[in-house]
């Protein structure tokens, strides 16, 4: 099933939960990308930001955003207004509370990679802020299976009769997708040239009483 509201918004359930596929504003991901190229020249800031110690990947870097920042870039208005927007279509209900938890950045190169993991909160989303020229391709020249190399893949049950479990999402620069906590995901590990595959994830929680559906 998919819902599409415009071509920056669309609504897919591929396997149990809802996913929603977000483009985030130009103008916002300028500035994101801005802040990290000059944040990662600064060792001090860098040493107060770093939140690898919080997070599951085996990457060079993960640092957290300011809070600062998040408010006047539009970032933080972006992603509570995409949540709402998203549970207004799935449930028809209006979320009054958007509390976000910590958004980070994940700096990965070749070989790196983000085990199988879930996050806090009750909502959680990742995107794409920048992607190298070339994530490689397979060993085998022949081989008929798609390439999956920098791909961010969700994960929900087991392989079952018209359900396999498992959505492959290829990194495409502003491609937001905003997902329930516990939704297991994980993205592999890369080859070719060793530029960065930068992304951009987020924790939050929102009304007790939406996301909480066996109270």
């Amino acid at each position: 099933m998919e819902i599409k509201i415009d071509e920056n918004f669309s609504v897919s359930r591929p396997f149990g939960p809802s996913i929603a596929k977000v483009k985030i504003p130009n103008n916002i991901l300028n500035e994101i990308n801005k802040y990290i190229d000059k944040t990662i020249t600064d060792s001090d800031k860098m040493s107060e930001l770093d939140y690898g110690n919080n997070l599951a990947g085996d990457v060079s870097q993960e640092f957290r955003l300011e809070n600062e920042f998040m408010e006047a870039s539009g970032w933080l208005n972006f992603l509570a207004s995409s949540v709402q927007k998203w549970i207004k279509i799935m449930q028809n209900r209006e979320v009054k509370k958007f509390n976000l938890i910590n958004s980070w950045v994940v700096r990965q190169f070749k070989d790196e990679y983000n085990p199988v993991h879930w996050h806090g909160g009750h909502i959680s989303g990742a995107g794409f802020l920048k992607i190298p020229e070339t994530l490689g391709k397979h060993f085998q020249e022949k081989r008929d299976r798609e390439y999956l190399g920098g791909r961010l893949t969700l994960i929900h049950g087991s392989r079952q009769f018209l359900s396999n479990s498992k959505l492959q999402i290829k990194p495409s620069i502003g491609d937001f997708y905003l997902f329930p906590n516990y939704l297991m995901h994980t993205v592999y590990p890369f080859k070719g040239t060793n530029e960065e595959r930068r992304s951009i994830s987020f924790n939050a929680y929102i009304d007790e009483d939406i996301y909480d559906i066996y109270k």
